[in-house]
């Protein structure tokens, strides 16, 4: 299986107790990462204002990379692109010039097409045509993982890049959704202890606006292993803040302990929903 993010800690936020999970079960799981998150911000409060962290932010990105890799125990590449910015304002100022949005997709594809040939993989993982949101390298990972994963499999492409290979099955991961945020909440009120800020979260999606989901992966046994990995993105998680904001233990008893996808599309017979990313492979 291969999972392609755009910056060190979305691995950590997205799809990360599935990927533990088929590691554990004896899968290769790799992570390729399309940036190096040079342009992050940093985002827990209490690490903002150190100068050591400050005087080479790459640097200490890779290392808190390496630290969830471990956790998870996956394997790890970086694609070697550099990260785009989040650009705000009005009007909104240009990218950078050389930063992963800006290079074409057909260039930005060439390495991934590298690596899914030498990998090898049954399952491959990425957002969907909006990023998940929409972070512009969010949605340059998205085109580049698409593209990628047709080219890897036609042998009249680059055969420089190694042997054609057909991925299987790929899946948009489906993190966050109104459904989610509100069947947690309706959980939580149902018991007697509600959640404001759960149900002003299930507000912010639009109605009836929620992607399919054709696959359920149950985590419920890698919830604190998801939740390890992302604290060792120090600089870019709150350890307080709503990642953490719902116990583990309601995850579990409302039945939310699960990572959820969407089958893009599949080179063999499948059946839906389903369970497993790699039902059909097995």
């Amino acid at each position: 299986m291969v999972a392609v993010h755009a910056h060190p800690d979305d691995e950590s936020s997205k799809g990360a107790g599935s990927m533990a999970k088929y590691v554990r079960e004896g899968a290769q799981v790799t992570v390729i990462t399309c940036t190096g998150g040079e342009r992050g911000d940093i985002l827990n409060p209490k690490l903002a204002d150190d100068e050591e962290i400050l005087a080479d932010l790459p640097a200490v990105r890779r290392t808190e990379m390496a630290a969830a890799q471990r956790v998870l125990g996956v394997d790890h590449e970086w694609l070697g692109f550099i990260d785009s910015g989040l650009p705000e304002g009005d009007p909104r100022p240009e990218l950078p010039e050389g930063c992963f949005a800006r290079v074409s997709v057909e260039d930005g594809a060439r390495p991934l097409v590298a690596a899914i040939r030498r990998l090898r993989p049954h399952v491959l993982t990425t957002y969907d045509e909006n990023g998940g949101y929409p972070h512009p390298d969010h949605i340059q990972c998205h085109r580049v993982s698409v593209l990628a994963f047709e080219r890897a499999a036609d042998p009249e492409y680059a055969p420089e890049l190694g042997e054609p290979w057909e991925v299987s099955k790929m899946y948009y991961i489906n993190g966050f959704s109104r459904s989610r945020f509100q069947g947690i909440a309706d959980f939580l009120r149902g018991r007697g202890t509600p959640d404001e800020q759960l149900e002003e979260m299930a507000q912010r999606f639009p109605s009836g606006a929620d992607r399919l989901v054709t696959t359920r992966v149950d985590i419920s046994d890698q919830l604190d292993i998801r939740d390890a990995a992302l604290r060792a993105h120090a600089t870019q998680v709150d350890p307080e803040g709503f990642f953490f904001h719902i116990p583990n233990d309601v995850l579990r008893e409302s039945h939310w302990a699960t990572d959820d996808y969407e089958l893009r599309t599949s080179r063999i017979g499948v059946t839906l929903p389903e369970t497993d990313l790699f039902a059909g492979l097995r």
